[in-house]
């Protein structure tokens, strides 16, 4: 399909900026400059709309293969069209996990065929257990982006080491979910004002902090790529930020929620605000921000989760944690991370497509002649609420919310895959 996009404002930290046409033919883009005279199929006048290289998720669950009831590659897909996402990385902790050459086939065929590129990371370890090293080189070969056993930490330090060298032989980042069970009581909640609050003890803060100090020192000895998962402390924050001033394998990413919700959150929303690591304080919230801010954490990442509204109704304790997150983020963070000053638009740009795609070594993160014409239309200023969603599960506690941002069009290889 022929297509020609006007007059759009358009935000594209690794190519041209500013106000060309772009013009697509045969999934690339073709030709960007001002005044493209040339007729197209399509032509869509984006006045009033930002457009920038498709947003790159590299953290989502998708459930499938094994909880399909909550998620599958094509209602995932769906909801990451609807978010502006036209690169999404899967978390390895299906059932079965992708450990091996054959779940790990079978999701990036079913991939494939959803109109966007969704990539899959494999697990660290054999059947995401924790105690023995999982087969990293014959799976990279097989197409893997990436190595985590997102979802449980490992807790065996030099079976971390010896996991970070095969990333490093392998040229792939490896990122770990941080939460030392030792500090742990009850997952999904802080421990403080939250916890109190709801009658618990929770998970203390020192439970990301201590393995984020762990996989720092690690990570500089062996050189490894790494990437410190949905951070949610600012003493984590803090780590990240000295250890990058030498050292630039290391990475961070965050998520909407933690940059845009407190424990509050959890207090009132309960069980639809209960995620791993939990929602903290103010002032973590804002450490985050800054961190994003200054480049300390490099990636936006939704952690989407999605769970059924059965599971979500069980007992504060035993609910599982987690909630979706690929529709909502570009309003999120237009809203707290723009809006509030945080961050240019050219930056937020950079932590939701190029930075990701640039540290899993995505081919995403830029419009340019004659790649792929992944884009997302955006327009910053329309206010929408959230009232139903592309995603097979509705986990989310900013149902029913006012934001301010909205998706307009996704175009993914060359195709417009979601129209508002």
């Amino acid at each position: 399909m022929k297509i020609l996009i006007k007059n759009a404002r358009v935000v594209n930290p690794l190519g041209k900026s500013g106000k060309p046409d772009i013009l697509i033919e045969d999934g690339l883009v073709k030709r960007m400059e001002e005044n493209i005279d040339e007729e197209a199929e399509r032509v869509i006048d984006a006045k009033g709309l930002m457009a920038a290289p498709g947003f790159v998720d590299v953290h989502v669950h998708f459930r499938d293969p094994g909880q399909t009831h909550k998620e599958d590659i094509e209602t995932g897909a769906a909801a990451a069209k609807r978010g502006g996402y036209t690169s999404v990385v899967m978390m390895a902790n299906t059932v079965p996990v992708i450990d091996n050459e054959d779940t790990l086939a079978y999701v990036l065929e079913k991939g494939a065929k959803t109109g966007i590129k969704v990539y899959s990371c494999v697990t660290v370890t054999k059947g995401m257990e924790g105690k023995e090293l999982g087969r990293l080189d014959e799976l990279k070969a097989k197409g893997a982006v990436g190595f985590t056993d997102d979802g449980k930490p490992i807790t065996d330090a030099e079976l971390v080491k010896e996991a970070m060298l095969a990333a490093k032989r392998n040229d792939v980042p490896i990122s770990f979910h941080e939460e030392d069970p030792a500090y742990i009581k009850e997952a999904g909640y802080d421990h403080g004002a939250a916890s109190e609050a709801l009658g618990i003890y929770g998970a203390d803060r020192m439970a990301e902090i201590s393995m984020v100090e762990r996989d720092i020192k690690l990570a500089i000895e062996t050189g490894a790529d790494i990437d410190i998962q949905h951070i949610s402390s600012k003493e984590g924050v803090e780590l990240v930020r000295q250890a990058r001033r030498a050292h630039a394998n290391i990475h961070a990413e965050a998520t909407p929620h933690h940059f845009s919700l407190t424990y509050e959150a959890a207090v009132k929303y309960k069980t639809m605000a209960k995620m791993n690591p939990p929602l903290r304080t103010e002032e973590d919230r804002q450490a985050i921000a800054e961190g994003l801010k200054d480049g300390t954490i490099e990636m936006i990442a939704t952690d989407h989760a999605p769970h059924s509204e059965e599971e979500k109704a069980k007992g504060l304790t035993t609910a599982p944690s987690g909630i979706i997150g690929l529709e909502t983020a570009y309003a999120l963070a237009n809203m707290y991370l723009v809006d509030t000053g945080y961050l240019s638009e050219e930056q937020l740009v950079e932590r939701m497509s190029c930075g990701p795609a640039r540290i899993y070594r995505l081919e995403a993160g830029v419009i340019k002649e004659g790649l792929s014409a992944d884009i997302v239309l955006c327009d910053p200023e329309e206010k929408w609420t959230v009232t139903d969603f592309a995603s097979r599960s509705s986990n989310s506690p900013f149902k029913g919310s006012e934001l301010k941002g909205r998706v307009r069009m996704t175009i993914a290889k060359g195709e417009i895959v979601y129209e508002a």
